[in-house]
């Protein structure tokens, strides 16, 4: 017995018309989200150059086939390498992110907005080469800016209410979206061929989030976002070609979206779309440590602190309660051994152990000559987790969205530290004043790594002021930042 299956056209899934129509119409007009975009570019790019001095990193970087220059191609800002949108996409992408240190958001889903840059900036250097080739005006830094607002609202708002982890799938799943819709808009797309391209977005094959998690944590999590905005890039330019869509991806019986990898579930919405994400997004400033983690590391930070007043060390400690979020738990509550810097840096007693001990925690603080430090493993396995409940309901809350941590020392005798509790760190929205101007040295001692004095103070003079930047040709501030 057969039954009749149509093969009538749907409409667009409203999903896919929304974001579209939000990309193409939207007028982005709040300050303090152009303002933020602003210092998120230093951030991002700042987080690139710090990048850059890690082997690990730089060995993926460069053309597919090596001696590839695409003439009018993106450059790779503070390398050498002039590629074509796609692979310098890639490049851009994997520096943001190889250290987990540029901004956060945390909601249903976690993630990184500004993973985004990868693909945006390297199609907005692209695009503008090619159009001063051609005797036309290039794209301006604000395209640029522009683009990241879009870009962090789209992921932003998607992972509000829809948890991709919970699925298995990996938020670099986000990024693809954000960053097709936005590279779409940048490289012209009709509203019809936008449609297109971020339905091709969905219809691609998802990262699982395999690579972030025990017992298979590894480096792919520093590249995965690379590897998401530079499909992301391929995927719009396959739509500018006039490459048909798939117009019911998300909600298509048994094989759209929702019934294969989402158990059925369509997505919600908390919010439309407009600067919301870029306003509120966290930046982390002080420790390049996993987002849920970063107010744990201060607190350890102010332990360190008493620790040393009171003539006292680590080996002192009994045990010490981590009072958290239920995110953290699931996330970066990690016992046993932990395999490279990548296992490291997801696992909250690390972050916790090596501020105790040292008091800093840097990114060559994952690295296996600070690992090997008999003390780590013995003051992890002192201690223990335990969710608070509050602790959990505001993190969701949109009107707080903490990420809070306290800390409770009990030494060998007995006696016991007051429990140090922080709720918001460094980079919320609630301590922007006092975050800001630490973001501006971060990105200061991020330049002074690989650049001369002179090219240093060039490129801070041109991205410093607003309107300077705003103002000045996406390739001219994409070459302040060339070496070789």
């Amino acid at each position: 017995m057969s039954s009749i299956i149509s093969n009538e056209r749907p409409p667009v899934d409203k999903v896919i018309s929304d974001i579209a129509d939000y990309v193409l119409n939207y007028e982005i007009k709040n300050e303090l989200a152009w303002q933020t975009a602003h210092y998120c570019l230093l951030d991002t790019l700042g987080c690139g150059f710090e990048a850059l001095t890690y082997p690990a990193c730089t060995k993926l970087l460069g053309p597919i086939v090596p001696g590839t220059i695409v003439p009018n191609g993106a450059k790779v800002p503070g390398t050498s390498y002039q590629l074509d949108p796609v692979q310098a996409a890639f490049n851009i992408g994997a520096i943001i992110r190889w250290l987990d240190f540029n901004d956060t958001w945390l909601a249903a889903e976690w993630g990184h907005p500004s993973d985004n840059l990868g693909g945006i900036l390297a199609t907005a250097d692209w695009l503008s080469r090619t159009a001063i080739a051609n005797g036309k005006p290039p794209l301006t830094m604000k395209a640029v800016l522009d683009g990241m607002i879009r870009a962090h609202e789209i992921q932003g708002v998607m992972a509000l209410e829809n948890s991709f982890n919970r699925v298995g799938l990996d938020h670099v799943l986000l990024v693809k979206l954000a960053s097709t819709a936005v590279v779409g808009k940048l490289i012209g797309l009709t509203r019809d061929e936008l449609i297109n391209a971020i339905s091709l977005a969905f219809v691609d094959g998802h990262s699982l989030r395999t690579y972030r998690h025990s017992p298979n944590t590894g480096s792919r999590k520093s590249w995965a976002a690379g590897d998401a905005t530079s499909r992301a890039v391929r995927l719009a330019l396959i739509a500018k070609t006039g490459e048909m869509g798939y117009p019911s991806v998300l909600s298509a019986k048994t094989w759209g979206f929702y019934d294969v990898l989402f158990k059925g579930n369509a997505f919600k919405f908390q919010r439309d779309y407009g600067s919301y994400v870029m306003e509120n997004v966290l930046f982390k400033i002080s420790f390049p440590a996993e987002f849920h983690s970063q107010t744990a590391v201060e607190a350890a930070m102010t332990l360190h602190k008493k620790l040393k007043a009171l003539n006292k060390s680590v080996e002192d400690i009994k045990s010490l309660r981590i009072r958290t979020h239920e995110a953290a738990i699931r996330i970066i509550d990690k016992k046993g051994p932990l395999h490279n810097p990548a296992d490291r840096d997801h696992c909250i007693q690390y972050m916790i152990a090596v501020p105790l001990i040292y008091g800093r925690l840097t990114a060559a603080d994952y690295e296996d000559n600070i690992a090997s430090d008999p003390r780590i493993d013995i003051l992890r396995d002192k201690m223990f987790t335990e969710e608070d409940v509050q602790f959990t309901k505001d993190y969701h809350d949109p009107e707080k969205r903490s990420i809070a941590n306290a800390l409770t020392i009990e030494f060998n005798d007995g006696t016991r530290l007051d429990e140090v509790v922080v709720e918001y760190p460094i980079g919320h929205k609630r301590r922007r004043d006092q975050g800001i101007p630490v973001l501006i040295e971060k990105y200061k001692t991020n330049l002074a790594r690989i650049f001369s004095s002179k090219q240093q103070q060039t490129i801070y003079n041109a991205s410093i002021d607003f309107s300077k930047l705003t103002s000045m040709p996406v390739n001219e501030f994409v070459n302040l930042m060339g070496r070789g």
